[in-house]
Parts: C-alpha cells; structure tokens; sequence
C-alpha cells in the first residue's frame, strides 16, 4: 500500500497501539541505540517512528530527536511525548529533511524487504560517517506472533496476505545484508533481541493487536468481529491464569554506516 493508505491503517487504533503494542519494543530500542552510540548532542532521526515511544527512549538518553511517520494521528502522540522533537507526516521514501542532517537514522519493523528506496533515503539524510539501524522479525521459529500473523494473512485480500508474507522475508540470512547493499551502505553489525509482548487477558491482546497496521485489511474484509473472534481462537493457547498473556518474538537488527564523502 502507499504511504498515506499506510498512514490509515496504522493511524486508525493510534491510541491503542500506542500505550498498549508500541512499547513491546523497548529492548530492541535500546539494543539499537547501544549499537549505534545515541547519547548526549546525537542528531537522531526514527523512520517509520509510530506514536514516538523509541524517539523518547532517545531523548531521554540526552539525543536531538526527529521523526517521521505516515500516520497523523501517531505523530501527535509523538509530539505530546516528546514535545522539544521535530515530528513530521510524511513519506518514508522521500523524507522532508536535509542532506547530511543526522548523525543516526533508526527505524524499527518499518522497513522491511523490498523497502530499499527508504534507505537510500535515511543515507541521504544521515552525514557521511554516519550510522542506520533498522529492526525486522527474525526467524520464524522464534515469532511468537506467529499466530497473529497466520490470522492476518488468512484473513486479508490476498494481496496483503502475500505482501505480510513478503516482510517475514527480511529476516532471512542474507537479505538485510543485500538491502543495505543496494542502499550503498556498508554493513557493521548484525544480531537479535527478544522483546515481549504481555497483556493481562485476552480482551486487552486483542485491542492491542487489532490496532497493528497488518491488521487493518484483514479487519476491513472481513469485519472486526470476524477477525476479533479468529485472533482470540488464536491466542487462547497463549492466556495462563495469574500471568495472562505473555509473547516472546524474536527482531534482528543491522547497523550500517554511511560511506565518507
């Protein structure tokens, strides 16, 4: 789908998926700005940068903080989290910053296989020297959203099913390293960090799961309660009494730096 179709879906829950999915991710936010030394004066920009949950992670490591995202809804979220940063709508392919702005470019689950033109992008925008690191599911035997993801693609027009298919592709040994490759960026490090989802019943995995972007066609052709009813037939497995509903996925991560002038 296009950036602002994008932007729909993923806009479409913004508050839940802000304060109930997002911060999932904050071991891999960390991860990656361990990697690639943000701290105190570093100019950061988060691509595909959702509501601003790993862009406060950022400035509270004492970082300059900018974003973009397709989505208004999440961008002002991410202005009321951080309001000192530069939030920006708009298209991941063709950023609205300036050459050689950043000394850092992050974006984690936002670029995925066959998404190389953002890259070319963040190493626009990033100074010569510079660093981008980008997070994407790792192995598919470690995705405890699996379940998830089979609902979404069994339920979904076939194009998105096949197109969800497609980004469990990047995960795959090799294909990060080609993407940064063709983006002309030079490979420094590759690894993986667990991150957990946890919920305390299943009324609240559902809310937070259906406001993902990947489930908004699925929620479109078949119907909320439709897929609502799929997706807890799903995760039922998942729900232990007294610790409710706990998932464990698996992200890769690659840092890169951008060649010298």
């Amino acid at each position: 789908m296009g950036w602002v179709e994008s932007g729909h879906a993923w806009g479409a829950r913004a508050i839940d998926w802000a304060y109930l999915f997002e911060p999932y991710a904050r071991s891999a936010n960390d991860e990656l700005f361990a990697r690639t030394g943000v701290g105190p004066g570093t100019r950061l920009l988060d691509i595909a940068c959702g509501s601003g949950y790993a862009a406060g992670v950022a400035a509270r490591r004492g970082a300059a903080v900018s974003g973009l995202d397709a989505s208004e809804e999440l961008i002002t979220i991410a202005r009321a989290r951080t309001p000192d940063g530069d939030f920006r709508v708009g298209d991941m392919f063709a950023l609205p910053f300036e050459d050689d702005s950043f000394d850092v470019a992050t974006s984690f689950n936002g670029i995925w296989k066959g998404c190389e033109g953002a890259l070319v992008e963040a190493a626009r925008v990033v100074r010569p020297g510079g660093l981008v690191g980008f997070t994407f599911w790792g192995a598919p035997k470690r995705l405890g959203l699996g379940p998830y993801f089979a609902t979404v693609v069994a339920l979904s027009p076939p194009d998105h099913g096949a197109a969800t298919m497609d980004q469990g592709e990047t995960g795959r040994p090799g294909v990060a390293e080609q993407m940064l490759q063709d983006a002309r960026l030079d490979l420094l490090d590759r690894g993986a960090v667990q991150v957990v989802n946890e919920f305390p019943d299943l009324d609240i995995a559902l809310r937070a799961l259906a406001s993902a972007g990947p489930s908004w066609p699925p929620i479109r052709h078949v119907g909320y309660e439709h897929f609502a009813e799929a997706l807890r037939e799903a995760l039922g497995p998942m729900y232990v009494e007294g610790i409710g509903v706990r998932i464990v996925s698996e992200l890769g991560w690659v840092v890169a730096r951008v060649p010298a002038a």
